[in-house]
């Protein structure tokens, strides 16, 4: 398919924002829906057409799809551990309004259509050893249950409304211009923290490991999507390579605040204790690799090193 027409939704957001700009720069008209309840108005690229509005607004979700042939669903409440107590808006938005999503898509001309899901959907692993898309998916979370059945409808009513349908389940995303929150984008916490002068925090031992993969590479896996065939599949977005939160702090501490001592929580209900992705069947369907395989904060160092400092 020669797809010329998208539309990112969250694409005010972290990851939307640069998928929309990798979008316009291969030559897409791109449009984006964003509520700017997260994303920011600035973060949508020049030249993208903006639909303000919510993924649960019948009216906006069907303004935004005119004229569209290809459907990126990035927005979303990311926040595992806001979603313990959230529970009702997370399935709310993150379910209800991919079904929103999905009622409007059929019929709209949407050839194509890619569904932003999580690592969270699988069940929690006593070690660190990398998961496949046919391991067991019990969520201990409402997010990765939210994210899990909206996954299941995105396929069956993709492929009931003759759509090329395809998830992907994206682990730890990092990158530069993520948002801060205190729920989510561990990284982005670390660095914002070290360099106000303040002690990172860790929520138990910190043995729990986690596959970070760079934004640049999960943009290339939508690409990939994009380019190829992955209708009806379900794929890991990842780079096969498990860091431990206490290795992610005393890394960061060296780069930014040599003889910081983290500060120590107990752990949060609801967030696994190790998940790595398994890339076989994303390499095997696509020829994605990711680009990055070893952590590289540099663009997210300088990036927040010069907004903390103007703060």
């Amino acid at each position: 398919m020669s797809a010329k027409r998208a539309l990112v939704t969250g694409g005010a957001g972290f990851i939307g924002h640069h998928l929309a700009g990798a979008l316009l720069a291969r030559g897409l008209e791109v449009t984006v829906l964003d509520d700017l309840s997260v994303g920011r108005r600035e973060n949508v690229p020049e030249g993208a057409r903006f639909v303000e509005g919510d993924v649960r607004d019948a009216d906006a979700v069907r303004s935004a799809l005119e004229g569209v042939d290809c459907v990126f669903h990035e927005a979303a409440i990311v926040t595992i551990r806001g979603s313990m107590s959230g529970f009702v808006r997370d399935a709310d938005v993150n379910l209800l309004g991919t079904l929103n999503m999905l009622e409007c898509m059929g019929g709209a001309g949407v050839k194509k259509a890619v569904f932003a899901s999580s690592m969270a959907v699988y069940s929690d692993s006593p070690t660190p050893a990398p998961i496949s898309e046919s391991a067991p998916t019990e969520p201990i979370s409402p997010y990765g249950a939210a994210k899990l059945a909206a996954e299941r409808d995105w396929l069956m009513l993709c492929d009931q409304f003759g759509l090329s349908g395809t998830v992907l389940r994206y682990f730890n995303t990092y990158g530069p211009n993520q948002t801060p929150s205190p729920y989510v984008g561990v990284i982005t916490i670390f660095i914002n923290r070290l360099l106000r002068g303040e002690a990172p925090v860790i929520f138990g031992d910190g043995e729990q490991a986690r596959d970070f993969v760079h934004v640049d590479d999960v943009v290339a896996a939508n690409l990939a999507v994009l380019d190829g065939d992955a209708t009806g599949r379900v794929l890991n977005v990842g780079t096969g390579t498990a860091t431990s939160v206490n290795a992610l702090a005393e890394g960061l501490v060296a780069r930014l605040a040599p003889g910081t001592k983290v500060r120590r929580e107990p752990p949060h209900a609801g967030e696994m204790r190790n998940a790595i992705a398994d890339l076989g069947a994303i390499r095997e369907t696509l020829g994605w690799e990711p680009q990055r395989r070893e952590l590289d904060f540099d663009d997210v160092i300088a990036w927040w090193r010069e907004r903390v400092a103007d703060a």
